[in-house]
């Protein structure tokens, strides 16, 4: 299985950041499809996240266009200052 370079990591990472938990799932699945085998694990690894929620990402995937959740997107929390 092919692995990105520390810069393309870092985009990604950076990039994975800037997007919604709807997206941020969406954007793994898709990473974990253009590697093959043991690519999930990579791509948990490499953003921090349950291979579940890839697993659920690619199913939101597979039913695109279509989306239920349409226009719904969940708010960030408020960070506590102390």
């Amino acid at each position: 299985m092919p692995v990105y370079d520390a810069r393309v990591e870092r985009q990604m990472v950076n990039f994975y950041g800037s997007l919604s938990e709807k997206d941020r799932r969406r954007y793994a699945a898709v990473e974990t499809a253009k590697l093959g085998h043991g690519g999930q694990a990579y791509i948990a690894r490499l953003f921090g996240c349950d291979p579940e929620t890839i697993a659920v990402g690619a199913q939101d995937v597979e039913e695109l266009p279509s989306d239920a959740a349409a226009g719904r997107v969940r708010k960030k929390g408020r960070s506590q200052e102390s």
